[in-house]
């Protein structure tokens, strides 16, 4: 069996009523892979309707470290993503951050 050296993560919030994402999945979603050796990301994806911004949300996350705070990242999005679903994707990032340090916080004890 091929040795693992990344994790994945999820994180959700409920969508915005009135938004194709809500009509669509009835949440926000995120799915990050995370190298488990600097916590970086390096994969992403999420319930988004186009592949658009799909796509452009991969360039706003892969290549944080994690360990840099989340802080920064929502601030990315915030600064690059003008759309109601701003607040629900800000969620669920903040959601699947904290559950990857609580599992690595775990794993390490």
């Amino acid at each position: 069996m091929q040795a693992l050296e990344t994790v994945i993560v999820t994180g959700y919030a409920k969508a915005p009523q009135g938004t194709s994402m809500y009509e669509m999945y009835k949440h926000a979603g995120i799915v990050l892979e995370v190298d488990l050796r600097d916590h970086k990301i390096i994969g992403a994806e999420f319930t988004f309707v186009t592949e658009l911004t799909k796509n452009y949300f991969q360039k706003l996350l892969i290549g944080y470290c994690l360990q840099d705070g989340v802080e920064q990242l929502i601030k990315r999005i915030q600064s690059f993503y003008f759309a109601p679903s701003q607040q629900a994707i800000i969620v669920a990032l903040q959601a699947a951050v904290q559950r990857y340090w609580d599992n690595v916080k775990q794993m390490n004890t």
